[in-house]
C-alpha cells in the first residue's frame, strides 16, 4: 500500500467528493460525443471520397474502432487501480484520455498529410479508447465504495450523470457554432473548436482529482493483489463478466443510440436540420441527468433486479414500433417524443445496473471485472451502434431498423439479468467475507 493511502483521510460521501471523482468521466464521454456530433464534418476531413456513405462509414468504424481497445485498457488500467489504488488510477486515465483529445483536435486533415492523417485520428481514438476502457469502471467503483450502504444506488447514478452533463454540454457548442458559423466553415474548421475547448478543460480537471483522497474500503484491505493475480480472479469468474456483459449491452447500445447516433441519425436519415438533431440530444441529455438519480434512488429503496427486468421488457416491446412510428412521421416533435421515451428506458434501466454491476463484482477485482464487462459490452456492440444502425438502414432500406438493434441489446440485458442471479450465488458460496448486490 502507498503512504499515501495508509496516511490520508478518508474520502466522505459528499456533492464535493462526486463531483471530484465524476469530473473525468464528464471529459471522456464529452470526447465520444464531440466525435459522433460532428462525425459528417470528421469525415470529410480526414476520409474524403466521392461516395458520402462511404466515406461517413469510415468515421464511424474509426469512432467504434477506439472501443475495440476498451477491454485491453480494463484489463491493463484496472489491474493497476485493484493494485494502486482508485485515486492514482483515475489521474492516470484523465492525462491518457487528455492525450488522445489533443491529437484529435490538432492533426491536419488528408488534404495536407494524406493517408497519415487518418491513421493519427484512429490513434488518437484508440488512446482515447484504452483510457476509457476503465475510467467508467473505476469511477463507479470509487462511488460505490464511498457511498452509504442505503444509497448507493443514487451515488453510482452520478457516474453516468456526469456523462449527461457531458452531452449537454456538447449540444449546446453544437447549437451555438450553428448559430455563430456558416455550415461550410463548421465543416472545414469549425468542429475542432470543441476538441479545442475540451484540452482546455483538462488542467482544472486534473486539480479536481487530484484532491481525491484513497477509498476506506480499498485502505483497509492489507493484501491488494499482483496483476497477474488479478487476471487470474477475474479468470475464475469469467461467467459472472460474461452474465455483465450481457446487461451492459443494453444501456450501452441505448446511450449510443440517443446520444451519439441522434444527430447523424435526424440529419442524414429523417432530414432534420443540424439545429433541431442538437437540441434534440440536448433535451435527451437533461432528460437523462433527471431521471438517472431518480431510478438509482429507486433501486436504492425497491431493489436492482425488479426495474432491470421491468425495463428490458419495455424495451423489447417498445424499441421497434416506437422507431417505425417516429420514420413513418418524420417531424421535429415526433423526434423529440421518440427520444425522450428512449431516454427514459436508458436512464431507469442504467439507474439500477450500474451500482449493480459495482456490486456484484468480487472486491479484490472490482475495478478489472466492472471494467472488463463494460468494456467488452460497448467493444462489440454499443460503440458500434452508430455504425451498425447506418449499415443495417442502408442495407434494408428500413430507416426503423435501429429499433431491431435497440430489441436485440434489450434481449441481452434481460438474459443477463436472470442469469446473474445464479452466479453471485455460486460465488458466495466459495467466498462469504464481502457482501454482495441486494437481491
Amino acid at each position: 500500500m502507498t503512504s499515501f493511502s495508509s496516511s490520508a483521510k478518508k474520502p466522505q460521501g459528499s456533492a464535493r467528493t462526486i463531483f471530484n471523482v465524476t469530473s473525468g468521466n464528464f471529459l471522456e464521454m464529452y470526447d465520444f460525443m464531440v466525435f459522433g456530433y460532428y462525425a459528417t464534418a470528421i469525415a470529410k476531413t480526414f476520409f474524403p471520397g466521392d461516395d458520402p456513405f462511404a466515406s461517413l462509414m469510415l468515421t464511424l468504424m474509426t469512432f467504434g474502432a477506439g472501443f475495440l481497445m476498451r477491454p485491453l485498457g480494463a484489463i491493463i488500467l484496472g489491474s493497476y487501480i485493484d493494485h494502486h489504488g482508485r485515486r492514482k488510477g483515475l489521474l492516470l486515465t484523465l492525462g491518457l484520455m487528455a492525450i488522445g483529445t489533443l491529437t484529435i483536435a490538432i492533426v491536419p486533415g488528408y488534404n495536407t498529410l494524406g493517408a497519415a492523417a487518418p491513421i493519427l485520428i484512429l490513434l488518437g481514438r484508440l488512446l482515447q479508447g484504452f483510457s476509457a476502457g476503465v475510467e467508467l469502471g473505476g469511477v463507479s467503483v470509487y462511488l460505490s465504495e464511498i457511498a452509504p450502504k442505503n444509497r448507493k444506488g443514487f451515488f453510482v447514478s452520478w457516474q453516468s450523470g456526469s456523462q449527461q452533463v457531458a452531452v449537454i454540454f456538447a449540444a449546446l457548442l453544437g447549437l451555438g457554432l450553428n448559430h455563430l458559423l456558416a455550415k461550410d466553415q463548421v465543416t472545414d474548421w469549425g468542429w475542432r473548436i470543441p476538441f479545442f475547448i475540451g484540452c482546455l478543460i483538462v488542467p482544472f480537471l486534473f486539480w479536481v482529482r487530484r484532491m481525491l483522497e484513497e477509498t476506506e474500503a480499498f485502505s483497509q484491505r492489507k493484501v491488494h493483489p499482483s496483476m497477474r493475480q488479478i487476471v487470474r480472479g477475474v479468470a475464475s469468474n469469467w461467467a459472472l463478466v460474461l452474465a455483465g456483459m450481457l446487461m451492459v449491452v443494453t444501456t450501452t447500445v441505448m446511450f449510443y443510440m440517443i446520444t451519439a447516433f441522434t444527430p447523424t441519425f435526424g440529419k442524414t436519415v429523417l432530414m432534420m436540420s443540424d439545429k433541431q438533431s442538437f437540441l434534440v440530444t440536448l433535451c435527451v441529455g437533461l432528460s437523462n441527468l433527471i431521471w438517472l438519480p431518480i431510478m438509482g434512488a429507486v433501486s436504492d429503496r425497491y431493489g436492482r433486479r425488479p426495474l432491470l427486468i421491468l425495463f428490458t421488457v419495455l424495451m423489447i416491446a417498445t424499441a421497434w414500433p416506437v422507431l417505425h412510428w417516429l420514420v413513418g412521421s418524420p417531424t421535429f416533435s415526433h423526434l423529440l417524443e421518440a427520444e425522450l421515451w428512449l431516454s427514459f428506458l436508458y436512464a431507469s434501466y442504467n439507474g439500477a445496473m450500474v451500482v449493480y454491476l459495482a456490486e456484484v463484482m468480487p472486491a479484490e477485482v472490482r475495478a478489472t471485472g466492472f471494467s472488463l464487462a463494460y468494456s467488452l459490452a460497448t467493444a462489440l456492440f454499443g460503440g458500434f451502434t452508430p455504425a451498425m444502425s447506418s449499415y443495417l438502414i442502408h442495407a434494408t432500406g428500413d430507416k426503423a431498423m435501429p429499433g431491431v438493434w435497440l430489441t436485440f441489446a434489450a434481449v441481452c440485458g434481460l438474459l443477463g439479468t436472470l442469469l446473474i442471479k445464479r452466479l453471485v450465488q455460486q460465488y458466495q458460496t466459495r467466498q462469504t467475507s464481502e457482501p454482495v448486490a441486494q437481491m
